[in-house]
């Protein structure tokens, strides 16, 4: 489904166009903050930009799949590859990075328009909306700002926190402060949220909202409360019966998408380079960027190592040598540029046309319900349930495009026993090595894992440091109360 309406969105002080696949209303007209938030129109649109700031290039648009995806090393890079995002393959960022500053800004504009949202949400006149309608807004807006204050402190560490409209620059709070903020929102937002099957394509539901809450306990190694979030998404979502369904731009909003970082090619992308701050881009340059025209990178030889042999995720995921590709119906022998083993595969479009010289409407899977399955077998490991954290490992291994033999039978008994909790977790760190590849989670996995000073140090990371980004000079140098005695350590 590729519905898209343009919609009106109400900044902090600027009144501008911007829009979000599948989010489905209609422009009110001359609105300004003095006639805002008068009825759900207003109030919907108001909502709408906090999602909007998903779509820059100092996330989803550009950056964030070169940062995430090249720090866990899953890409190598080529030649061609630009400086700045060679500098995250050997950790070399300095703190006036261009693209981590933009990174930082677009989730502190987006926490601004989520706050806007919801100061003003509250102080509604009553009668113009129901008050479930009120909080199910409220509870998008706090999701969404839970959801950049998130990408903020397991980049950053401790951040400022901003909890409403203001102008006064805010000192650093802890990031236990902001992890309580990012737990309060969220576990409002489940309470007021709409289930997946009664909400729009696209926005916040309850279960996005229990499954980031997992995501965030998990992080935090609070595995019960994990676990306790989890299970509220457990059975509500289904595993694609085709494993490469959820890379396509045809079939989205699947049974599988929990919340979709969300694109479309419809409207075309001649913003698309200019999405910094207010601008938008409702596509992504990861088709050209990762693609076999451009080239910049390539799946790494540690990634593309970590596949069992004859796992058919291997084959949906990259493109090797001799592989028939189909554009058009037009089958073709994909030929791997600069001696490389494979290409990318995922969220690229040579499956629907021959080249990938072009921007791509193909949404990002932020939440998916094969990550829930895993991530509930890591609690279920660490808590010492692991018959079920075995149980949930071959759920996503039963997939039936993708079916593998089990853990715990013979067959892999030889490869990933499980008959220990280190076991079960190393098989865990395969799983989602392999089914999750390309999709931005692995570097944070890695850190919380504590293998990234273990595996990452060959490539130049260095434990203690590079978990972190530099707070940006250009925030130092522009937020009064910031010095740089509050930089992060060892920059």
């Amino acid at each position: 489904m590729k519905v898209l309406k343009y919609i009106l969105t109400l900044g902090i002080s600027v009144l501008y166009i911007s829009s979000c696949k599948d989010l489905d209303l209609t422009n009110p007209n001359q609105l300004s903050p003095d006639t805002f938030f008068k009825n759900e129109i207003q109030l919907q649109s108001a909502v709408n930009a906090a999602y909007a700031n998903l779509q820059t290039q100092g996330l989803y648009s550009r950056h964030m799949f070169f940062m995430m995806d090249n720090m866990a090393h899953e890409n190598a890079g080529n030649p061609q590859l630009e400086a700045d995002k060679v500098q995250y393959l050997n950790y070399s960022w300095p703190v006036n990075h261009g693209a981590i500053f933009l990174y930082w800004d677009a989730c502190y504009r987006g926490i601004n328009k989520a706050n806007f949202a919801i100061d003003n949400a509250e102080a509604m006149e009553p009668g113009l909306v129901s008050d479930a309608t009120k909080m199910k807004y409220i509870g998008e807006a706090k999701f969404m700002r839970a959801l950049y204050y998130y990408f903020l402190v397991t980049r950053f560490g401790d951040v400022p926190l901003y909890n409403s409209v203001t102008d006064e620059s805010a000192v650093k709070s802890p990031k236990a402060a902001v992890y309580a903020q990012i737990i309060s929102d969220l576990t409002d937002a489940s309470t007021s949220l709409l289930e997946k099957d009664a909400e729009e394509f696209g926005r916040a539901t309850k279960g996005a909202a229990f499954a980031l809450l997992g995501r965030v306990h998990l992080t935090l190694k609070d595995y019960n409360a994990a676990k306790t979030a989890l299970l509220n998404v457990y059975g509500k979502y289904s595993l694609n019966e085709n494993y490469y369904d959820n890379f396509m731009d045809e079939t989205e909003g699947n049974d599988e998408s929990i919340f979709d970082i969300m694109f479309s090619s419809k409207y075309g992308g001649a913003d698309a380079w200019g999405s910094n701050g207010s601008g938008i881009a409702e596509v992504t340059f990861r088709d050209q960027e990762y693609g076999m025209t451009w080239f910049n990178v390539y799946p790494s030889d540690m990634l593309l190592d970590e596949f069992e042999a004859g796992d058919p995720r291997y084959a949906d995921s990259f493109y090797s040598n001799g592989d028939i590709i189909d554009p058009n119906g037009a089958a073709v022998a994909a030929a791997v540029p600069l001696g490389r083993r494979a290409a990318w595969k995922k969220y690229q479009q040579y499956y629907k046309q021959k080249d990938s010289n072009t921007n791509s409407g193909i949404n990002f899977k932020y939440l998916r319900y094969a990550d829930v399955l895993l991530m509930l077998a890591e609690c279920e490991n660490e808590v010492g349930t692991a018959a079920s954290a075995i149980g949930y490992l071959n759920e996503v291994r039963n997939r039936p495009s993708t079916s593998m033999p089990n853990y715990g039978t013979p067959a892999m008994n030889g490869i990933y026993p499980v008959t220990s909790k280190a076991e079960i977790l190393n098989a865990i760190i395969h799983e989602r090595a392999v089914e999750l590849a390309g999709e931005q989670v692995r570097y944070n996995d890695l850190i919380r894992w504590d293998l990234a000073g273990t595996l990452l140090t060959q490539f130049g990371f260095v434990k203690g440091k590079h978990e972190l980004f530099p707070i940006p000079q250009n925030e130092i140098d522009a937020n009064e109360a910031l010095t740089n005695a509050d930089q992060n350590p060892g920059y």
